[in-house]
């Protein structure tokens, strides 16, 4: 006639939860229902992480008077009770295991009386009925100030209040029960069944029900009475369908009917599963097909219990797994001890993890016992007490809490930041010079100075030197297809042009020195196709380089995430980094060579020679490029895209600082050094 308690346990585990309670103690009575409460409850617990700090059993009826027990079991008890941290029990038996309960308080904790800031939450079954406390009068039941208890589930009958608002004594005639339940309730005797004391007060019969506090007597409906009421109510049909013509069970023996006085009880079952009906109080009442009640509702209660022992229920959740929420709490009503600091009050072996913590398990000791360590970087936790935290996204990193992922700013030298509007600030500037450079030589291209090294590779070398400056540009802003398929390969050949004009010009001064020698066969060669030759064939060998790499494995846009933690790099994919090091190798191997043949040309007699200078600037040159490799692979993102910029800007610099500023200054400064009889007459 009551829920299966399977739905009890699981609205313990809920009310548990909903309060973050995990570490908590057991209580249950030492009998076998008590071993079938803790062999279904501990897995339950475990399952929904929470653990028992003990588990204590409560003698049964049968021992309660045990002085011996009392004692023993004390001790524990008292150990139990003084747990700091488990402030929430959980207590499973009947109505004598209350009593037991407060027994044992009062024997195992004399000194609770200068402790009441001791407080406790209690969690009780259904099978606990509260309304014993009205007999025990003197007892103090203010620790269970605040207890919550399932209750079966109550509607009142048409007609139950005035039922009881007409109670008499005098309704007993064979069972005294009535009469001595009136003679405890209203503390007072009958004069006709003893003999009065002084101090006794006489029953009159005329007391009413309703007068007496709700400690001693409910005047309500408890589901304890509502299951008896329904109980009755179910024989009642089952004795009427065995009785009834149609029925296809009536029992019949030796052709006779049975009557109810030879009926056995058992014959009634195969009866019950059938029955339905709806009692007075409008409620269905009916079984399935294991003979269990279909109404599975339990209803929670919080007890407000008051100095002078009278207490008050109030509801505030249910537990239903008919209905499709299954457990419902309303906590605005709920009344907790008035010790606890805070509400609700912790019931943890260890303070809950707080966002951007992990669990860490202690050694040797339950899974709810842990210390808090601080989530590794990359990974984060949003909530309290999680096990392990997890990965950001790619494209978000952790903040310093570890309690949230942040989106990844998007890292690349932009035009609009200090950085990148100084490094085209610089190109441009440099380009424009170069241009000034170029416009100064051909106004004077007849000039002896401008004519001594081959007007038309100066040219080259000088529009080549404009093109390296501006093509930086390609490595500022936002990567796309169109820039990371071009620039490495557009500043691979433009460079490679300028370090040939160089080597061109290089060995312009050798070829022009040993044709001076009488009888050389050198002089043909001193014409401008050697130097033409050099410069296309040098150049042409570097694009075909570049070509082979765009056909096969051409740059690409890409977004790195890992390499920094809180931005995501757009760069070029080199595609092939081995064509892309053939191209700075064959740069460098044209630089080396230049340099080589200006060192060794630097001394050479001849007017015009210009190897000093270009064994200067070759030497700059080659210097800025070695440092060029490691810092490249040493940096990430913006950074590396500065120093391909620098290095370029740096070089080309350096070349046309070198070569062309001696003449430009005696272009400009000293014009009249620019003849060829005062530039004799000087060397002479």
């Amino acid at each position: 006639m009551v829920p299966n308690e399977a739905h009890q346990y699981m609205g313990i585990i809920r009310l548990l939860q909903s309060f973050d309670w995990t570490w908590i103690g057991v209580f249950a009575v030492d009998d076998e229902s008590g071993d079938h409460f803790l062999g279904a409850l501990e897995p339950l617990l475990s399952q929904n992480a929470i653990c028992s700090a003990f588990t204590e059993r409560i003698p049964n009826q049968g021992n309660f008077l045990d002085v011996t027990e009392l004692g023993s079991r004390g001790q524990n008890f008292y150990k139990a009770f003084m747990d700091k941290k488990a402030k929430t029990f959980v207590i499973y038996g009947e109505t004598i295991t209350f009593i037991w309960l407060s027994t044992l308080i009062a024997i195992a904790a004399p000194e609770y009386e200068e402790n009441r800031s001791v407080g406790k939450v209690w969690i009780m079954t259904a099978q606990i009925e509260f309304a014993i406390v009205g007999l025990i009068r003197n007892w103090k039941f203010e620790i269970f100030n605040g207890t919550f208890y399932f209750a079966l589930h109550a509607n009142e009958p048409v007609g139950f209040q005035a039922y009881l608002q007409n109670v008499k004594p005098q309704w007993s005639h064979e069972d005294h029960f009535l009469k001595d339940f009136w003679e405890q309730a209203f503390d007072c005797s009958f004069p006709n069944l003893q003999m009065l004391m002084e101090d006794d007060r006489t029953c009159t019969g005329e007391e009413r029900l309703e007068s007496l506090p709700e400690s001693v007597f409910e005047m309500c409906m408890t589901g304890h009475s509502y299951s008896i009421y329904n109980a009755v109510y179910v024989v009642a049909h089952a004795l009427h369908a065995m009785d009834s013509s149609t029925s296809k069970h009536r029992a019949i023996e030796g052709g006779k009917r049975v009557d109810v006085q030879d009926l056995q009880p058992w014959q009634l079952h195969p009866l019950l599963q059938g029955i339905w009906f709806n009692n007075s109080a409008g409620e269905s009442v009916s079984f399935n097909e294991n003979w269990e009640l279909t109404t599975t509702r339990f209803d929670i209660m919080n007890m407000i219990i008051f100095p002078n022992n009278s207490f008050l229920k109030v509801k505030v959740g249910t537990v239903d797994p008919t209905d499709g929420k299954g457990f419902i709490l309303n906590e605005g009503p709920i009344v907790w001890h008035k010790s606890f600091n805070q509400v609700p009050p912790l019931s943890q072996c260890s303070d809950s993890c707080l966002p951007g913590y992990q669990k860490k398990r202690k050694e040797g000791e339950m899974f709810c016992c842990y210390d808090c360590a601080v989530c590794s970087e990359g990974e984060i936790s949003v909530q309290k007490d999680v096990l392990n935290c997890s990965k950001c996204p790619e494209d978000q990193y952790p903040s310093k809490s570890h309690d949230e992922c942040i989106p990844k700013s998007l890292n690349f030298l932009s035009y609009e930041e200090p950085l990148g509007i100084s490094l085209a600030s610089v190109a441009v500037s440099l380009s424009l010079i170069t241009a000034l450079v170029l416009g100064t030589f051909i106004k004077h291209k007849e000039s002896p100075i401008v004519k001594a090294n081959n007007r038309d590779i100066t040219y080259a070398l000088l529009l080549s030197l404009m093109l390296c400056f501006l093509s930086t540009l390609l490595f500022l802003g936002q990567p796309n297809k169109l820039t990371c398929f071009i620039r490495q390969s557009a500043f691979g050949i433009i460079f490679s042009v300028a370090v040939s004009c160089v080597l061109a010009k290089t060995i312009t001064v050798v070829v022009a020195f040993m044709a001076t020698k009488p009888g050389s066969s050198m002089r043909k060669l001193a014409r401008k196709r050697l130097t033409k030759l050099t410069v296309l064939s040098c150049s042409l060998f570097q694009v075909g380089i570049c070509a082979v790499w765009l056909g096969n494995s051409p740059p690409f846009p890409v977004l790195d995430m890992q390499s920094l933690p809180e931005e995501i790099i757009a760069e070029c994919n080199e595609g092939s980094l081995v064509m892309f090091y053939l191209v700075l190798g064959y740069m460098g191997l044209l630089s080396t060579i230049s340099f080589m043949v200006a060192f060794l040309a630097r001394k050479l007699p001849d007017t015009f020679n210009e190897a000093k200078f270009i064994t200067f600037s070759m030497l700059m040159f080659c210097s800025v490029w070695l440092s060029f490799v490691p810092t490249y692979l040493s940096t990430k993102g913006k950074s590396m895209v500065a120093v391909e910029i620098f290095s370029i800007l740096a070089s080309s610099a350096g070349l046309l600082v070198c070569i062309f500023s001696p003449k430009c200054y005696i272009i400009l400064l000293k014009p009249k050094l620019n003849s060829r009889e005062q530039l004799i007459r000087i060397k002479n």
